[in-house]
């Protein structure tokens, strides 16, 4: 609806809108992405012709100062930007069926777009089956958490649930097990079996964590080993050890 479409765009009734060179590149490299206006500088374009060899859709040329105009005088565009649509959204039981081992990410209520693009980003490079968002609660699909993902966006599936506890149970239910990633649990990632079941990785909130009822529906509760001044890590940084401690649970498998 109408509300919902809003708040997917950035709190606005305006186009979906991506930026900044590698969110633009890997879009245009994506047939599912639709492309509606492609906006320009002449040293952008000059980048990603070098990048993509050739554009195939319309350009708009325009001036740095121009695109400031449009995206605000605080985004870092790099002078593209690309008005385009959102991607076709995965089924959630699909992308769970879909998985071949590899561990899907299920964020509780993380709604800073940076940490959610960066998250995106490590999925990637370390072999994420997909994400999990609720449809409330979660960034925009759309400008800051694209450029954050630096091309992920449109590499990783992202399913969007309306109830994260009956997603998690029927997660369960096809056989995952869910492992919440807590900095007070006594387990340790380090100790987890990524192997013989198909994992899902929750994690909570900045500062927040894990909502209780979350925990609740976590199989178990596990931390990374820390070793140092700080306890704790950004929800992001943790991620990325979570998902390359998988990595190396996978490629040491028999």
């Amino acid at each position: 609806d109408r509300d919902r479409e809003r708040d997917r765009n950035g709190g606005n009734d305006g186009p979906l809108r991506l930026f900044g060179l590698h969110a633009v590149e890997a879009a245009l490299r994506n047939p599912a992405r639709k492309v509606n206006r492609l906006v320009l500088t002449e040293n952008a374009e000059r980048r990603l012709v070098e990048a993509l060899g050739a554009i195939t859709h319309k350009i708009e040329q325009t001036t740095p100062r121009d695109l400031d105009r449009i995206l605000g005088a605080d985004t870092v565009h790099q002078g593209a930007m690309l008005e385009t649509e959102e991607l076709p959204e995965p089924e959630f039981a699909a992308l769970a069926e879909n998985a071949a081992g590899r561990p899907l990410l299920v964020l509780d209520q993380v709604t800073d777009p940076h940490n959610v693009g960066a998250i995106l980003r490590s999925a990637a490079v370390f072999g994420a089956a997909g994400l999990v968002m609720t449809r409330w609660h979660s960034p925009p699909l759309n400008g800051v958490l694209a450029k954050s993902a630096s091309g992920a966006l449109e590499l990783v599936p992202v399913a969007l649930v309306q109830n994260l506890s009956r997603a998690l149970d029927e997660l369960k239910d096809a056989g995952f097990t869910v492992i919440g990633l807590d900095g007070t649990a006594d387990a340790v990632i380090e100790e987890t079996d990524w192997i013989s079941r198909p994992i899902a990785l929750v994690m909570g909130a900045e500062g927040k964590g894990l909502r209780e009822l979350t925990q609740k529906n976590c199989d178990v509760l596990a931390r990374i080993t820390t070793d140092g001044a700080l306890a704790s890590l950004n929800v992001s940084n943790a991620a990325a050890v979570a998902l390359h401690t998988a990595a190396l649970a996978r490629r040491k498998a028999p």
